[in-house]
C-alpha cells in the first residue's frame, strides 16, 4: 500500500472520485435550477397579447400563466360547452368563445368564459351569448397552455352532438364557424377574469413560484456519488488482492519472497 505504484494509483482514484463528485454537485444544482420559477416575472400585470405571443406559434414557459389584454369581438356562432372541467375540486362545465382580435386581422383566440356545475345552464348561456350581436370589447385574462384532445364522454342535453372534454385549441378550430385556410389562431387560450351572467368566474391562480426539485437530476447526482465511491473501492480491492497474492507467494516460497 505504501509502494509508489499504489500511492500513484490512489492519487488517480482520488482524482477520478473528485471529478465524479463535481459532476454530482453539478447535477444537484441542475435539480434545483430546473425547478426554479422566475419570481421577478410580473404575471399579474396585464401585457398586450400581441406583445407576449404570436399567432400560429407554440407557447413558451414565459408566456404560460401571464395576464394578457386584447381587444376585438366574439364570433356569434363560436360558442361551445366543454364537459368535465374541474374548478376548485368541483366538476362541471365551461362555456368557451371564439374571439376575433382587432389586430392582426383574421386572427382568433379561444377564451374560457365561465364555469357552472349544471350542463343545461352552460348550454343556455352559450345560446344566449350567441343570440346577442357581437360588439367590440376589451378582454383580459390569464394566457394558458392548451390541452391535448380527448375522447368525447358526454353529449348535449338533446343528444344531438358530443361535448368536447379538453381545452384543445386544435379541436376548437375545427368547430369554429369563421375559420378558413387564411385565418390564424393563437396557440394558447385565455381564461377570462370575468364571467357572463349565470356562470362563475373560472379559478385561475397565479403560476406556482415554489421551487420544484427535478428528481431525475437528483438520481443522476446519486449515481455520480456511487461512481466516486467505486473508484476508491476499486483501488482498495486491487491493493488487497495484490497483498493477498504476495502473502500466498511468501507462504509457498518463504526463502525468497518479500512481503511489504
Amino acid at each position: 500500500m505504501r509502494r509508489p505504484r499504489w500511492i500513484g494509483m490512489l492519487l488517480l482514484a482520488l482524482a477520478v472520485a473528485a471529478i465524479f463528485g463535481g459532476l454530482s454537485q453539478w447535477q444537484l444544482s441542475r435539480a434545483v435550477s430546473n425547478g426554479e420559477v422566475d419570481d421577478q416575472r410580473p404575471t399579474e400585470t396585464a401585457r398586450p397579447l400581441l406583445d407576449l405571443a404570436q399567432p400560429q406559434a407554440p407557447l413558451t414557459g414565459e408566456q404560460v400563466g401571464q395576464i394578457v389584454s386584447t381587444t376585438g369581438r366574439f364570433v356569434d356562432d363560436g360558442y361551445s360547452v366543454l364537459a368535465d372541467r374541474v374548478d376548485d375540486g368541483r366538476k362541471g362545465y365551461w362555456v368557451v368563445g371564439q374571439f376575433a382580435v382587432d389586430y392582426p386581422a383574421d386572427t382568433y383566440v379561444a377564451v374560457a368564459l365561465g364555469w357552472t356545475d349544471d350542463q343545461s345552464v352552460a348550454e343556455r348561456v352559450a345560446q344566449d351569448l350567441a343570440a346577442v350581436p357581437a360588439s367590440a370589447i376589451g378582454l383580459e385574462g390569464r394566457y394558458m397552455q392548451p390541452e391535448d384532445p380527448t375522447a368525447d364522454a358526454e353529449r348535449t342535453s338533446d343528444g344531438s352532438r358530443p361535448l368536447e372534454r379538453a381545452m384543445s385549441v386544435a379541436a376548437l378550430i375545427n368547430s369554429w364557424p369563421q375559420f378558413d385556410s387564411t385565418a390564424k389562431a393563437y396557440g394558447g387560450y385565455i381564461v377570462s377574469e370575468s364571467a357572463p351572467d349565470g356562470l362563475e368566474v373560472i379559478s385561475s391562480p397565479p403560476p406556482d413560484r415554489s421551487v420544484q426539485l427535478n428528481w431525475l437530476n437528483i438520481f443522476y447526482a446519486a449515481e455520480w456519488v456511487v461512481f466516486a465511491g467505486f473508484a476508491v473501492f476499486l483501488w482498495y480491492r486491487l491493493v488487497r488482492d495484490a497483498w493477498q497474492r504476495e502473502l500466498e507467494e511468501a507462504e509457498e516460497n518463504p526463502s525468497d519472497a518479500t512481503v511489504g
